[in-house]
């Protein structure tokens, strides 16, 4: 049985730490305050963790971060294909800011350049437009998800 609560966020001390129970072993944690998220299974010597370490970019890498109970903490990266995506953005480490950019329709005559993998013949209706790139301090990440119109009603087709 799955339940949710709000914590305190052990990374950055914020109240609005979403933590969801997937089982009796496995909880994520996802912070509206840092931006950041882990899990039970993002530990040092975890195969969780060493599956992410091989495929995250070196941004992120960098970002993360142990708690006190040795579950590391990295950069979320929310993409909501009608939406925007926010992510984050830097050259490294101690150079980077959360990045917001908004999702535009894929004209029609564009949409060959947008193909979704595996499936011929579709195409993606949303992109993301890097022109409308804004970018927010670190501890802004809930104002670059409002960027994006994430709490706002989903855009009806």
């Amino acid at each position: 049985m799955s339940v949710d609560k709000l914590i305190i966020c052990k990374r950055c001390g914020s109240d609005a730490c979403y933590v969801t129970e997937v089982n009796d072993k496995i909880k994520n944690h996802f912070c509206y305050g840092c931006g950041f998220q882990s899990n039970s299974l993002m530990k040092k010597d975890e195969e969780f963790f060493d599956e992410q370490m091989e495929l995250l970019p070196n941004l992120y890498k960098e970002l993360m971060g142990e708690d006190e109970d040795g579950m590391i903490w990295m950069p979320t990266t929310i993409n909501i294909p009608e939406k925007g995506m926010v992510f984050a953005n830097g050259s490294n480490g101690d150079n980077w800011k959360w990045a917001a950019v908004q999702a535009v329709p894929v004209k029609d005559e564009e949409k060959e350049k947008y193909p979704i993998p595996n499936k011929k013949g579709e195409y993606y209706k949303w992109r993301m437009d890097m022109d409308t790139i804004k970018e927010f301090e670190e501890n802004d990440f809930i104002e670059a998800l409002d960027c994006i119109g994430m709490f706002e009603k989903p855009v009806e087709e």
